[in-house]
């Protein structure tokens, strides 16, 4: 698997895209809104505040969502210039994702998200100039001390690829509770490497003092990661391929030789990593539980709550599994996937455990 040509959220404004079923992700950014006012706050209180504020949203998909968060970031530093009477800085803003994702979607609304910039605040905000980044967070992507802020949400949990040497994972399409220990271990390893890499080029490309607020996906710290039972949407998506397979509808090798890029950290594996790897400081770290049912939108009400939260599944996974499978079984996949769920949130709430952590580049 190509993982820069394949991972991407599916694209356009369809009913299926991942712009119109981003309801989760966007409870999640609302959710870790403190932590960013604070970085900001802390960034811009220390010192001078340049007079082009360089920002980069890491893993920004196509939605609305990655707008909704440059859009807070630019009123928190505008209120910050009022409240201390200083200048507004330029804004240059760096959207980054892999060349597969659809930035032609994202760049359509940017002359409305700008109009909406100057009306909110009467035209006294500095002027804002953004652009699309394409290319791996895996790697340098930015220009040495060139960036003052990053940003990246619901992104980290994805890695560079799927790790070697996990053929005999069963029935799974990531590490889960069935998983051997060969591939438990594959799995972690291969995020140490990525989130060590990631680290690295970002200590690079921020300058001394420059902020980063990162939200992944991850698991409580006292969960040993192959435990956990329906604690992501993949855990949903392998029992729903398994139906397929009993059913005939594809085969069982294929099944076996499907593997995601997933790894969901605890906090101290974060910790560890930011240690080792000595270019940071550590501000704040946190875990928090957000419930499935966050995608669930109220003004959709002819829509159940299983099929919007289907529907928030086939959004995120589709265009990798369509990679493996195929687009004809997509339809009848998720009408599986979307039983299955009606069946395990009839016994209780399903919920997705977050980390955030708030970095400092040191001297």
């Amino acid at each position: 698997m190509d993982v820069a040509q394949v991972l991407q959220m599916k694209g356009g404004t369809t009913e299926t895209s991942y712009s119109n079923n981003s309801s989760y992700q966007k409870k999640v950014i609302s959710s870790t809104k403190p932590i960013r006012e604070e970085a900001i706050a802390c960034f811009c209180g220390e010192k001078i505040i340049p007079k082009t504020l360089a920002v980069a949203d890491l893993g920004c998909s196509s939605g609305p969502n990655t707008l909704f968060v440059i859009h807070e970031l630019i009123e928190t530093v505008e209120k910050i210039c009022r409240d201390l009477n200083r200048e507004s800085p330029e804004y240059i803003i760096f959207l980054n994702d892999l060349p597969s994702n659809d930035f032609n979607t994202m760049f359509k609304s940017l002359e409305s998200f700008k109009q909406m910039l100057s009306n909110n605040n009467g035209n006294k905000n500095g002027p804002c100039y953004i652009t699309g980044v394409p290319g791996s967070f895996y790697g340098r992507i930015f220009p040495s001390k060139s960036l003052h802020f990053v940003h990246s949400s619901n992104s980290l949990h994805w890695m560079s690829q799927v790790p070697e040497g996990v053929e005999n994972n069963k029935g799974n399409v990531c590490m889960t509770n069935t998983s051997p220990s060969n591939v438990c271990d594959a799995y972690y390893h291969q995020f140490q490497r990525d989130f060590s890499l990631f680290l690295k080029c970002r200590a690079q490309e921020l300058v001394e003092g420059g902020h980063m607020v990162l939200t992944l996906l991850g698991r409580r710290s006292n969960n040993d990661p192959s435990l956990s039972k329906f604690s992501h949407i993949w855990d949903i998506v392998a029992e729903a391929l398994n139906v397929m397979v009993l059913q005939g509808n594809i085969k069982e090798d294929e099944m076996d030789s499907f593997n995601v890029p997933f790894y969901t950290p605890s906090s101290s594996e974060l910790k560890l990593e930011v240690e080792k790897e000595a270019s940071f400081t550590i501000n704040h770290l946190e875990e928090f539980e957000i419930s499935w049912e966050a995608a669930y939108d109220e003004k959709r009400y002819n829509d159940s709550k299983e099929y919007q939260i289907a529907q928030f599944m086939r959004a995120v996974s589709e265009p990798l599994l369509v990679s493996h499978f195929g687009e004809a079984l997509m339809d009848t996949l998720f009408l599986h996937s979307q039983r299955i769920l009606a069946d395990h949130m009839s016994k209780g709430n399903l919920v997705h455990v977050s980390l955030s952590i708030s970095l400092t580049r040191i001297s």
